[in-house]
């Protein structure tokens, strides 16, 4: 599922939530699923900061210093 997707079904789990007529059980199903969506949203967040700060770096005669995401990472 793509950072989009994972979004709208979080903010669809909040409004859910918000209104209160849930079982606990089922509010305790979606208050499970939404902190595994926030977290994953959250990865996906760290992992786009990580290249746009990897794109963004400049060497001493200001050219633009970029490298592979991935071998930064160390995958």
């Amino acid at each position: 599922m793509d950072f989009e997707k994972r979004l709208a079904r979080l903010e669809e789990i909040v409004e859910k939530m918000e209104t209160g007529e849930l079982a606990l059980e089922e509010s305790l199903k979606l208050f499970e699923e939404g902190v595994k969506l926030s977290r994953e949203c959250n990865s996906q967040l760290n992992d786009a900061e990580q290249k746009v700060k990897l794109l963004l770096g400049m060497d001493d005669d200001g050219q633009p210093v970029t490298s592979d995401f991935n071998a930064q990472a160390g995958e």
